[in-house]
């Protein structure tokens, strides 16, 4: 069917790479183009033997929009996927739109200098990527990405209008270490100490940072404490879901992460303020993320299982009606098949099914979207064959 050039060559990117292979029908060729040119090309030699997709690899800094569309303009891609960091979106943005290459991303952009996740810069690009006539779709990871597909599921399929959604966003995998983040240290902890937030009447309401708190039963996990967090998709989808009043978004959270977290951010190690030391100027945070484990070499050892999922309170022919729409993720089973464990896995294999639905046509408007503007209907049928099915549940347990 076509190229794809994967930008990024971390946990997630490895996972949506092993994917793309299983998926050689339509991913003819790939490239894997990243700062450190040898990641790419260890992938390369493992997977090329196993597939028919065609891997290529290249070394691009993606900071730099002239590498990035001289690297374009050499292999001509049908569609980029940005699997780098979140500071590193509008660049690629640029050369997409320089090339005019559709363009899937994971993660909503994110300014070095400050933890604020927000559309506001990648939707400033509408009318220029309508205008290149090509797409640039948002956030096709799992949260945000499959929860806004979901959303997008229930609208067309289970309700009249959705009034509530509360995203819960369960990871009860144990990888033994007393403390260490399941995904790249600094963005983690940036969300994590960041204010809480959520949406409601089309307002924001701002609240301390772990300071809402529900214990909830997960099917297949057993019963957590969760924690409301600001989330990117909550502002999309108040826009995008007819009949919302409030969107909430929790992420469970064990009791030695978050005393260890409080530790460190007591005695400043989680602050993204620059400081001298030794005459070389160094962020806490960032040096904190080169002392902790690496999340690439978590997967060896995490037990236990994910369950992501949302809850939807609405009408449906003038009655009330709940639904839960959500997904059981076993981290062993990740690891089994492409060497990751199931936080990777979850955004991996929905990166790569929403590069599919750009490169088949199935998804097909000039301009910049957020997931669940397309029909989620073919995006459904293919998380059930690439390894995220999903499960519904019409009398759910609600949040408070």
């Amino acid at each position: 069917m076509g190229k794809c050039m994967i930008i990024g060559c971390g946990g997630v990117a490895s996972v949506a790479i092993h994917k793309c292979c299983q998926n050689s029908e339509v991913f003819e060729g790939i490239m894997i183009a990243s700062r450190t040119k040898s990641k790419c090309d260890a992938l390369k030699e493992k997977l090329q033997p196993t597939t028919k997709t065609v891997i290529e690899t290249a070394q691009v800094n993606a900071d730099n929009v002239d590498e990035l569309v001289a690297l374009i303009n050499s292999y001509k891609p049908d569609v980029v996927l940005n699997l780098a960091l979140p500071y590193q979106d509008l660049t690629i943005m640029d050369a997409c739109l320089a090339t005019k290459t559709h363009y899937v991303d994971t993660a909503n952009y994110e300014p070095l200098d400050t933890a604020k996740f927000e559309y506001k810069w990648q939707w400033a690009y509408r009318e220029k990527f309508e205008k290149a006539g090509i797409t640039a779709l948002l956030g096709s990871g799992f949260d945000p990405g499959v929860t806004g597909v979901f959303s997008a599921y229930a609208m067309k399929h289970q309700f009249d209008e959705i009034n509530y959604i509360d995203i819960l966003d369960c990871n009860g995998g144990d990888h033994g270490y007393p403390f260490a983040t399941n995904f790249n240290p600094e963005i983690n902890i940036r969300e994590v100490s960041a204010k809480g937030s959520y949406i409601e009447d089309g307002k924001w309401v701002e609240t301390e940072p772990m300071e809402i708190k529900r214990v909830y039963n997960f099917k297949g996990v057993g019963e957590k404490d969760m924690y409301l967090l600001h989330h990117e998709e909550l502002e999309s989808l108040a826009l995008n879901i007819k009949g919302i009043k409030r969107i909430r978004f929790f992420m469970t959270f064990g009791q030695s992460y978050l005393t260890h977290l409080k530790c460190l951010e007591n005695v400043g190690m989680t602050s993204i303020e620059p400081i001298m030391y030794e005459g070389k100027e160094i962020v806490p945070l960032q040096f904190l993320k080169a002392v902790l484990p690496d999340p690439a070499t978590l997967g060896a050892i995490t037990v236990g299982k994910t369950n992501i999922g949302c809850i939807f309170r609405g009408k449906k022919d003038g009655k009330d009606k709940n639904y839960y729409l959500y997904n059981i993720c076993d981290h062993q089973e990740c690891y089994k098949e492409v060497g990751s464990q199931a936080i990777s896995y979850t955004t991996g294999v929905p990166a790569m099914i929403g590069a599919m639905m750009i490169m088949t046509g199935q998804w097909n408007k000039a301009g910049v979207y957020n997931i669940e503007e397309f029909d989620p209907d073919p995006f459904m049928d293919a998380l059930n064959k690439w390894g995220l099915p999903w499960e519904e549940d019409f009398n759910p347990v609600l949040v408070d």
